[in-house]
C-alpha cells in the first residue's frame, strides 16, 4: 500500500499555533469585494487588517475602485470629506469580514485600524476630536484608532481608553516610547474603571516599528566602512548589520513581560482586562540581502502580533519557517546594544529621528492622497462628460 504523505502546514497558519497573531497592512476596495479578504482569513488565519494615509493614497490614487462615491458627491464636498467617506466604508466592510473573529476569539483579535490624521501629530486636542467621530462614523466595536506614539499622542491614548475607545498606538520605535504607551494604556484602563466603565471591553496595540531601524542603523555603519577603516573597528560595525532591529524588538518584548505582570496590571486583569500586546509594524525587508521574512522569522513569540504587507505574507506563506523565536537568546540582544554604543552610535538619536521622520512620512502621504482623491473626482467627472 502506498505510503500517503501528509500536506505541509502553512506556515501562515503556524503562527496562530505559536499564539502570534497574523494581521494584513494592506487595505482596498478591490480586497473586499473580490474576496480576497475573506480567503485570506479562511484559508491563512489573518485575523486583523492594518491601513495607514499612504497605503490609502495608492489605493485611491491606483484605479477608479471609488467612482461611485466620487460621482455621487457634490462639488462642495472638500477633500477630506471625500476621503472619510471612502475610508469609512472599507474599514466598516472589512470590520464586518472580521467580526466572527472578533466574537470567536474574545476580542483579543478581528481589529481593523484607521488612523487619525498624521496632520494632528503634535495636537492633542485635535486628536481627540478626531479619534471621537472616526470611532463614531465607522460605529463596529472591532476599529482601532492609529493614534502615533508622540507626547500629544500618549496622552491622547491614555483619554481615549478611558472613554472605551481601541488604540493602536504607532509609530514606536525606542523601548522607553512603547513604556510610555504601555503606561498610557494602564493608566487609561484604570481611570475607565474609576468611571465605572468595563475594562474587558477595550482593546489595544503597541506598533513598534522594525525594518526602518535596520535601514537607518545600517546606513551609518555603512558610512563609516572604508578601505582604511582599521580591522577591529570594520568587524564591530560589520557585526551590526541587520542585528539592531530584531534586538530592539526582544528587549521590549522582555519589557511587555514585566509591565503585565505587575500588581497595577493583575488589578485590571482581575476585571477581565486584556494585555496590550506588541504589533511588529513596518515587517517588510528593505535590504534585498536579507532574507524577505526576517522580520517574521525572527520575532515569533505569544501574546504579540506581525501585520505583513502583502508581498511579505506571500512570501512567508511559501517559505516561511515557523518557531518560538522570540524569548531566543536576549542575552546576544543586549549584547548587540552594548556593542552599537561602543561604536558610537546612538540608538536615541536614531528612534527620535525615525519618529519625526514617520509623521513626515505619513503627513506627506496624506497630503498626496487628498490630491489623488481631487484627481480621481476629477477623472470620474470627466467621465461623464
Amino acid at each position: 500500500m502506498r505510503e500517503q504523505t501528509k500536506e505541509p502546514a502553512n506556515p501562515l497558519r503556524a503562527l496562530g499555533a505559536l499564539e502570534q497573531s497574523v494581521w494584513l497592512d494592506y487595505i482596498r476596495r478591490s480586497l473586499l469585494e473580490g474576496g480576497e479578504l475573506r480567503r485570506l482569513i479562511e484559508e491563512d488565519g489573518v485575523c486583523g487588517v492594518t491601513s495607514n494615509p499612504s497605503i490609502f493614497e495608492k489605493a485611491i490614487a491606483g484605479g477608479l475602485e471609488y467612482a461611485d462615491i466620487l460621482e455621487g458627491a457634490g462639488a462642495s464636498t472638500d477633500a477630506v470629506a471625500l476621503y472619510e467617506r471612502l475610508a469609512v466604508r472599507d474599514i466598516r466592510d472589512a470590520a464586518d469580514l472580521l467580526r466572527p473573529v472578533y466574537d470567536r476569539s474574545g476580542k483579543r483579535d478581528g481589529y481593523v485600524s484607521l488612523e487619525v490624521s498624521p496632520l494632528l501629530a503634535a495636537d492633542r486636542e485635535g486628536t481627540l476630536t478626531e479619534a471621537r467621530r472616526l470611532w463614531a462614523a465607522v460605529d463596529r466595536p472591532n476599529l482601532m484608532i492609529k493614534v502615533p506614539g508622540t507626547g500629544e499622542g500618549i496622552a491622547a491614548v491614555r483619554q481615549l481608553i478611558g472613554e472605551g475607545i481601541n488604540v493602536n498606538v504607532t509609530l514606536l520605535f525606542a523601548l522607553e516610547a512603547y513604556e510610555q504607551a504601555a503606561e498610557a494604556y494602564i493608566a487609561g484602563l484604570e481611570g475607565l474603571l474609576a468611571r465605572g466603565g468595563d475594562p474587558a471591553a477595550v482593546a489595544s496595540v503597541a506598533s513598534f516599528f522594525v525594518s526602518r531601524i535596520d535601514a537607518s542603523i545600517d546606513a551609518d555603519l555603512d558610512a563609516r566602512l572604508s578601505p582604511s577603516t582599521p580591522a577591529p573597528e570594520r568587524r564591530l560595525l560589520q557585526s551590526l548589520r541587520g542585528k539592531v532591529a530584531i534586538a530592539n524588538a526582544k528587549l521590549a518584548f522582555q519589557r511587555y513581560q514585566e509591565l503585565f505582570r505587575g500588581p497595577r496590571w493583575r488589578a485590571l486583569a482581575a476585571r477581565g482586562a486584556q494585555t496590550q500586546r506588541l504589533l511588529w509594524a513596518s515587517t517588510g525587508t528593505k535590504d534585498q540581502s536579507y532574507s524577505d521574512v526576517l522580520y517574521v522569522e525572527e520575532l515569533i513569540g505569544p501574546d504579540t502580533v506581525n501585520t505583513m504587507p502583502p508581498a511579505t505574507l506571500a512570501a512567508f506563506r511559501d517559505h516561511g519557517r515557523p518557531r518560538a523565536s522570540l524569548g531566543e537568546d536576549l542575552d546576544g540582544a543586549r549584547q548587540v546594544m552594548r556593542r552599537l554604543g561602543e561604536a558610537g552610535i546612538s540608538l536615541k538619536e536614531t528612534t527620535d529621528a525615525l519618529l519625526a521622520q514617520g509623521i513626515r512620512l505619513f503627513a506627506d502621504a496624506f497630503r498626496k492622497l487628498l490630491a489623488a482623491v481631487e484627481q480621481q473626482r476629477g477623472a470620474t467627472e470627466g467621465g461623464r462628460r
